[in-house]
Order: structure tokens, then C-alpha cells, then sequence
């Protein structure tokens, strides 16, 4: 069954009950990361959502300020957050505020969006995800082509029995930390075509 209505009311439930189970873990979490790496504790970026609309994306910070590429400045506490997938939590503030849907094709970066060929763009049509049909399919294991690929074929095929599949194969991932990264990377090289491929903080 597809009914976005439905979809956005399973949204606000599960990402409220969401907070309110997480939040003495999310509180410790914080109090972590002020004292190992100091303020701010939360990493915020503006991503595009649906329709390529901005808005910004908040999750813990798992690297250090400062010089140097990503797997020099990822702490050993964001290397665990992000294994873990801890540092998703605060995206739920995204998901109950309507910017971001639990499953969906997730947020990139603003500048990849002048990248994408027409059907590539086609992950837009739908709100961004917490997880999608890429994350249980590689995470960031796989290439860009067969992850936009993936996220085009939920965009076309999304189903609220569909998400709530993908929701069940993304807690068992997570416990298997299967596909933090893609092969010699911390998460991703970057979206850039031909181009020599740089890193960048990805969810």
C-alpha cells in the first residue's frame, strides 16, 4: 500500500516514541562528545530534501575540528558512534519536524545536485531517509551508481509494508555493522564524476 499520509503519521509516532526511549542514551552521548572533543556536540549541515529543498541535517559529531582529511580527525568515539549508527539519533528531530521521512534515500550534499543526470535527480521526488533501500542493500559498500540506482527503484516501488521491511534489515545491519564504509575510505570518496575522488563528512 502507498499512502504518504499514512507513511508521514508512521513518521511522527515512531520518531516520537523514537526521542523519548532515546533520550537518556542521546544525553550521555552528548555529554561524550562535549568532553572528548568539546562543543559543539552536534554536526549540522544544510542537505537537500524533497524537491532538492534545503534543510539542515543534524547528528552527532564524530570528528575533530581542524586540519587534515576525515580518518585523521574521526575520534575513536565517532568511529563507534558511527559503526553503531548512534549518530543518527538527532536526524529523528528531522523525521517529527517533516524534513525527513525514517526510510527514504538519504541526504547528500547540496553540491551533488547539479551532478545527478535527470533519473539519478529522481531520489528527490520523496523525502530523505534515516535509512532506504541503498542502506540495506551495501551502505556505503556500494558504488554511487548502484546506490542513486537503488534509491530510484524505492522512489518507484516505496510501500509502507516495503519500509517496514527496510526498517527490520537496517536494525540487523546495524548489529552487524556491515558496510560503514566503502573499500579504503572512511565512509565515501566524494560524488564527482571523473574527478578525483575526496573525502567528506557523509551520514
Amino acid at each position: 500500500m502507498r499512502s504518504p499520509r499514512l507513511k508521514r503519521l508512521i513518521d511522527v509516532v515512531a520518531s516520537a516514541i523514537g526521542l523519548l526511549v532515546a533520550a537518556v542514551p542521546m544525553a550521555v552521548i552528548a555529554l561524550a562528545i562535549r568532553v572528548t572533543m568539546g562543543a559543539p556536540v552536534l554536526f549540522r549541515q544544510v542537505r537537500p530534501g524533497q524537491d532538492g529543498e534545503p534543510f539542515e541535517l543534524i547528528k552527532f559529531r564524530t570528528m575533530r575540528d581542524g586540519p587534515g582529511d576525515d580518518a585523521s580527525r574521526l575520534t575513536r568515539l565517532g568511529r563507534f558512534l558511527r559503526s553503531t549508527s548512534l549518530d543518527e539519533l538527532p536526524e529523528l528531530f528531522n523525521v517529527l519536524s517533516g524534513q525527513m521521512s525514517l526510510v527514504g534515500p538519504r541526504p547528500l550534499l547540496m553540491s551533488y545536485l547539479d551532478r545527478y543526470s535527470p533519473d539519478q535527480a529522481r531520489r528527490h521526488e520523496v523525502k530523505p531517509g534515516i535509512t532506504g533501500l541503498a542502506q540495506v542493500e551495501g551502505r556505503n559498500a556500494v558504488d554511487w551508481e548502484e546506490r542513486f540506482r537503488l534509491d530510484v527503484c524505492y522512489v518507484d516501488t516505496w510501500t509502507i509494508s516495503g519500509d517496514v521491511r527496510i526498517m527490520a534489515r537496517t536494525m540487523w545491519a546495524v548489529l552487524q555493522r556491515s558496510g560503514i564504509s566503502a573499500d579504503g575510505h572512511v565512509t565515501m570518496p566524494a560524488f564527482t564524476g571523473s574527478n578525483p575522488p575526496t573525502e567528506v563528512e557523509h551520514p
